[in-house]
């Protein structure tokens, strides 16, 4: 038998693109200033790792645009053409899978734009639309990507001919005989072959045409509403093609004074510019193009600020269970508000709390793990040791794997526990920030490892910054409770007896924690 609020939680929806656009409109639960810095008309990248809720962000804000009036067309990179798999065929040319992505990412939007006018008819010219709507579909017809081609072209051609002639006369008893022969040979062979060479560096550039003209012309068409393109799952788009749909987005979109282009990505699997000659460049350049000022990863950290952090998961399940009770017989048996919710749905406050820790501000993350401690709970109220049970197996599930996967970072992962948890009873280390590492990057990307505080100064090393990572709820779970536990978030100073004392949100400074920082030599040199 299961009780009523955990049935609710078994059910909880773990992937937005799932969900049907009026749920994540109810379940949209904001913090902080982040709605506010996404709904300026500023050309932003919305950076997130995997979870974090940029689809369901996305999602919120076109909703929003909606209904202030303005025309949004939302493109999921993901479903773009009729066999995506084609952009990552490395055996075709560069120039063929880059114009290929590019043609059906303006036709997606072509196709967006038109339903909007077919739907619109009362309030727009359609006389003169369909004009405009054909000007662009023309225009993505010139769209092309071209490179320096060195064309070498071979032609053979031989003759070959013979001939030979004979004779004979001769004497027997049967009388006089003659023999006469002759032979003739003659043979043509010819060859022609066509071929295309590459050499040096290859240099391709993006001919768009008449495309921005058309989407001005469109854009004028819409009579005073903003047009909104938002496209999301960018990082699911080859890191070798991603530069030239940003340079056709730079070129067609960003000079429009009526368009916003917001786009959401994963910032260590994107590439959004290559460097041309002449210190040209290709793409978007970062922070000047497009602004970067959204991160979902920096937001709701336990350890950064508790109250806040508790306040948005808070928010987060009560919506997503009120959203899944809503007209089913459970309705009136679970509670509507979120503090009695999360009353009767955990045994005490610690619980909710151990709950949210292990979250590590990840909703995705939030939203299984319940699911799973819900599972073991059945009829019973959620206690601190589901929470930990439930964490355990989504950490083998789903991120462990994926760290086991790259064994070079796999093995980076257990370095670092051993050193953080093992030798310094510490759930957090501090890092270099120009410490450009592949290995933590992917560590970062996998979800095991989360930052807590970019640009750390210090006073006796100027110039020198550190970024505070903390491991995940996950990696020491099993440790919790035993004599090998962690003590505390960052190592400090010692307190004058000689044992450690413990920092538990990341300094501005760090002085008193020199033994927090990590140095990265030590596992490479090993």
């Amino acid at each position: 038998m299961t009780s009523p609020i955990n049935s609710a939680l078994l059910k909880l929806s773990k992937r937005a693109e799932t969900s049907a656009r009026e749920i994540l409109i109810h379940t949209f639960v904001d913090v902080g200033p982040l709605f506010t810095l996404l709904s300026s008309r500023d050309h932003q990248i919305l950076f997130g790792r995997r979870g974090t809720g940029k689809t369901h962000t996305l999602s919120y804000l076109a909703s929003d645009r909606e209904k202030s009036g303005d025309v949004v067309a939302i493109v999921d990179l993901r479903n773009i053409g009729s066999n995506s798999g084609l952009y990552a065929d490395a055996s075709r040319p560069l120039q063929e899978r880059a114009t290929g992505l590019l043609v059906d990412v303006l036709s997606e939007i072509h196709e967006l734009l038109y339903r909007f006018f077919v739907t619109q008819e009362e309030k727009v010219d359609l006389a003169q639309a369909g004009p405009a709507l054909d000007a662009l579909a023309e225009a993505i017809t010139k769209v092309r990507v071209v490179g320096d081609v060195q064309r070498e072209v071979r032609a053979e051609n031989a003759t070959k001919s013979a001939a030979s002639r004979g004779s004979s006369l001769g004497v027997s008893v049967e009388g006089v005989r003659a023999d006469m022969s002759a032979t003739s040979e003659e043979s043509e062979a010819s060859t022609a072959s066509v071929s295309e060479r590459r050499s040096g560096t290859e240099r391709l550039y993006v001919n768009f045409g008449s495309t921005s003209a058309a989407f001005r012309r469109l854009v004028e068409l819409l009579k005073g509403r903003h047009l909104w393109i938002l496209l999301d799952e960018w990082s699911s788009i080859p890191t070798i093609l991603q530069p030239y749909l940003a340079d056709l987005l730079r070129r067609s979109l960003f000079p429009i004074t009526g368009v916003t282009v917001k786009i959401a990505a994963i910032e260590q699997r994107s590439e959004f510019q290559v460097r041309a000659d002449g210190g040209d460049y290709i793409g978007i350049e970062v922070g000047a193009d497009a602004s970067a000022d959204v991160s979902l990863d920096d937001f709701m950290a336990f350890d950064n600020d508790e109250e806040r952090a508790k306040a948005f998961f808070r928010n987060l399940i009560a919506r997503h269970v009120s959203a899944v009770v809503a007209g089913t017989e459970f309705e009136a048996s679970v509670p509507n508000d979120p503090n009695e919710l999360i009353r009767q749905a955990f045994t005490e406050k610690r619980a909710f709390e151990e709950f949210v820790r292990a979250s590590e501000g990840v909703p995705r993350d939030a939203i299984n793990i319940i699911a799973l401690a819900a599972q073991r709970a059945l009829e019973e109220a959620v206690s601190v040791q589901h929470v930990r049970v439930a964490a355990k197996n989504w950490y083998q599930r789903d991120k462990d794997n994926a760290v086991s996967a790259n064994n070079a970072a796999g093995r980076l992962l257990h370095w670092i526990i051993d050193t953080v948890i093992g030798e310094r009873r510490a759930r957090a280390f501090l890092l270099r920030s120009d410490a450009d590492d592949l290995l933590i990057e992917a560590l970062y990307d996998a979800r095991v490892l989360h930052v807590l505080k970019r640009s750390i100064s210090t006073h006796d090393q100027p110039g020198v910054r550190y970024d505070a990572y903390k491991l995940d709820y996950g990696c020491y779970v099993d440790l919790i409770s035993t004599v090998k536990a962690p003590l505390g978030l960052l190592p400090g100073d010692d307190d004058g007896s000689g044992s450690t004392l413990y920092v538990d949100v990341p300094p501005d400074d760090y002085r008193s924690i020199r033994r927090a920082i990590l140095s990265l030599e030590k596992f490479y040199s090993g």
